[in-house]
């Protein structure tokens, strides 16, 4: 046989290899996968995912509704059944979905306002509105466009490594919208924007809602694209009967369903494979369920193996993907802000916590964006990354949507030993004076009436401008040393007195913010402060004697870090502020003035041992340096709360104010066993030095003279925490109960 024989022979050879191997694809069927919307019941779509995996089948095109394309769209971006189970087994669920915020992603001063008040209502135009849904939907998005990130520069698709479209509303025409352009995260999200539950999305000047409302199975747009195949998983509801409705919501949802599950009975004839999981014991919003609903989905796919099978012998030649990487960091090159009007850039970027061409990790950027969201000045902020020539490098694009809300009503309720029952009503107003300014005015109604007022000029990393003013009074037994001078007469035999507490304080200061998480504060201080008892009468006068009524002036500098996950159950964190006042002047009662400087500072940090307990441990102390004959501005301990003023500190098994000294050490620990979601079984030891002179005697060193205990329950509530806690100490041999319901103000 000649060269020039074999060379023919080999080509023949080939042809007829490649011709049988196109034969055999073109025999392949179009595998078409459908996934309808459904909530939480959602999550049974991974395990049916999960079981394609399996048997490696290849799907050809998916469509999705809802979180049938939240889950398509991940999957058709390349993420596997078990990647998916897996990502959101490690979701709150209450976070993404609630749009809350870490405490970190606030400012120090919004951090100080955003934990007192139970309920908060838009209040412009002295309207009381309600707004447009119950989240933003921004943790959504955030969580999603870092999933696609590998797909980022990918708008058509048609032309991601599974081809997808998915169906949203448009809610000003009731049109449905096949969707399979744009950015995908921003369309996914407007697929499960669920009305009242998440606010529509804006994409192209169409306002977009959840495409469930209009078509939930869009089975025939998938047939349309030459799938010869269908396999559809139905998570929709039944209809109920009539021993199930018996609630608004129950009944508002049926009404919905009405027309979705009639359309359901010709759209299931249009899929080839049908599966529908038994998960009529959860609901849509059963997201801590999860688990079980993804093992329903697989009970429900393996019910159909003979047919799965069936289809995976017509794809011999598939392999399964190894699935996607997610990037954990990347460099920021350049950023572009847009849609900002009233918030300058210096503003945004010093939210944003980012500088040009910094590399930082993925987690940092979306801390960043939720710093910005947390501010609450915008509806919405989408963002993109563009990819430049280099790897992992990528230029941030933001595209703002400013809030017209700008006033707000907040009101809330307390009740403590201290301060009695009291019904708080704040009016908060945004951009009063400035852009960047905000102002909030505290009205506390009850047996001690109260206010505080802030105004804050924010500059972020820049100088920022505070102004303070409180009016605080309380009635209460406390140690008539915190009132009457040492070597007084008044003090023989006397163990307390029924002292009535006002303090007015004003104060204005700078504040600039310095390795992104610490806060420095200088500024002037006026307080006024009276102290009066009817425990003793002024004969002369006939009336309750007066021990304080002085006006006092100081300069004093704050510096403060808190970065605690949680503001009364923290689980991991660290908590520092210290502060230095220096009283330079007194009018009015206190005659004798001398200068005097007190200094104080309180330290805190937090960690868990497991998810169930925590322990957090607290170290605080303090000093007067100079004059020692005010002892109204001394150090006092006893009680339980966090809205203590001046230099008043709390301290299990003694009373309110009945330890004082002009210097204090003290240690505090507190485990924190959480025994079900928001329910805590606490217990609480403390211990401390005080009295005069502690520091210069060294008796600061010595074994703690006063300790106690607490062991209670707390529940988090809407209002607040309610708690109650059984306090004792073995110095005194004395035990009391202590009750507080409501974020404390």
């Amino acid at each position: 046989m000649t060269l020039k024989h074999i060379i023919l022979f080999v080509f023949i050879i080939t042809l007829c290899s490649v011709n049988a191997q196109k034969s055999t694809a073109d025999s392949e069927p179009k595998v078409g996968l459908v996934l309808s919307g459904g909530g939480a019941k959602g999550f049974a779509h991974i395990g049916v995912l999960k079981v394609i995996d399996s048997l490696g089948i290849k799907v050809d095109y998916i469509a999705g509704t809802s979180m049938g394309a939240i889950i398509g769209s991940l999957y058709a971006t390349g993420y596997t059944g078990k990647q998916l189970e897996v990502i959101f087994k490690e979701q709150d669920f209450d976070v993404l979905i609630n749009d809350e915020f870490s405490r970190a992603s606030k400012s120090f001063y919004e951090r100080e306002n955003a934990q007192k008040y139970a309920v908060n209502l838009p209040f412009d135009n002295f309207d009381i509105t309600l707004p447009s849904a119950l989240s933003r939907g921004q943790n959504v998005y955030n969580l999603l466009y870092h999933l696609m990130l590998p797909v980022n520069d990918i708008h058509d698709f048609s032309k991601l490594p599974i081809p997808f479209f998915c169906i949203a509303t448009n809610i000003e025409t009731g049109e449905s919208l096949l969707m399979e352009e744009g950015r995908l995260a921003e369309v996914v999200s407007a697929s499960g924007a669920l009305p009242s539950l998440f606010q529509p999305v804006e994409i192209d000047d169409a306002i977009l809602i959840d495409g469930g409302v209009t078509n939930n199975f869009p089975v025939e747009e998938l047939r349309a694209k030459g799938m010869d195949v269908i396999i559809g998983v139905d998570v929709q509801d039944d209809l109920k009967d009539r021993e199930s409705l018996k609630s608004a919501p129950e009944i508002l949802l049926q009404i919905n369903n009405f027309r979705t599950i009639n359309a359901m009975k010709s759209k299931v004839e249009l899929t080839d494979i049908y599966i529908k999981p038994d998960i009529t014991d959860y609901t849509v919003i059963s997201f801590d369920e999860g688990n079980d609903i993804i093992k329903h989905g697989e009970v429900a796919a393996r019910e159909q193996l003979a047919k799965l099978h069936e289809v995976k012998v017509k794809q011999p030649n598939f392999t399964k993907p190894k699935g996607v990487e997610i990037l954990d960091s990347l460099r920021i090159t350049n950023i572009s802000l847009k849609g900002n009007e009233r918030y300058t850039r210096a503003f945004m970027i010093g939210k944003l916590k980012l500088k040009d061409d910094e590399k930082i990790g993925y987690a940092d950027l979306k801390q960043g964006i939720n710093n910005l969201i947390a501010t609450n000045n915008f509806d919405t902020f989408r963002y993109y990354l563009e990819p430049t020539d280099k790897e992992s490098e990528f230029k941030l694009i933001g595209n703002i949507n400013e809030s017209e809300t700008t006033t707000f009503l907040r009101l809330a309720i307390h009740y403590d030993r201290l301060y009695k029952s009291a019904l708080l009503a704040n009016l908060t107003k945004k951009k009063l004076l400035l852009n960047n300014d905000i102002a909030s005015l505290d009205v506390i109604l009850g047996d001690n009436p109260r206010y505080n007022f802030d105004y804050f000029i924010d500059k972020g990393f820049y100088i920022s401008l505070g102004i303070k003013s409180r009016f605080n009074k309380f009635n209460k037994n406390v140690n008539p040393r915190l009132a009457i001078e040492e070597g007084s007469p008044l003090l023989t035999g006397l163990n307390k007195i029924d002292a009535k507490i006002s303090d007015f304080t004003n104060q204005v200061y700078l504040q600039t913010i310095f390795r992104k998480d610490f806060a420095l504060r200088l500024g002037v201080e006026h307080k006024r402060l009276k102290i009066t008892s009817e425990t003793i009468i002024d004969e002369e006068e006939e009336s309750r004697s007066v021990f304080e009524n002085t006006d006092y002036l100081s300069v004093y500098g704050n510096l403060k870090f808190d970065n605690y996950d949680n503001f009364y159950f923290p689980k991991n964190g660290f908590y520092f502020n210290g502060t230095f006042h220096l009283y330079l002047d007194a009018s009015g009662f206190n005659k004798d003035f001398m200068n005097f400087s007190i200094a104080k500072a309180d330290i805190g940090y937090a960690f868990s041992f497991s998810d169930k307990l925590a322990l957090k441990t607290e170290a605080n102390g303090g000093f007067k340096i100079g004059d020692i004959s005010t002892n109204s501005l001394g150090f006092a301990m006893g009680g339980y709360g966090y809205n203590f003023i001046n230099n008043f500190y709390s301290f299990y098994g003694y009373d309110y104010l009945t330890l004082t000294g002009d210097s204090f050490v003290k240690s505090t620990l507190t485990l924190d066993y959480e025994i079900y979601k928001k329910h805590h079984i606490i217990f609480a030891a403390n211990f401390a030095n005080i009295g005069d002179g502690l520091f210069e005697s060294g008796n600061f060193f010595t074994a703690p003279n006063h300790s106690g205990y607490a062991l209670g329950y707390s529940l988090e509530t809407f209002l607040g925490p309610l708690e109650g806690k059984y306090t004792y100490s073995p110095e005194t041999g004395a035990s009391s109960w202590l009750f507080n319901l409501g974020y404390w103000f």
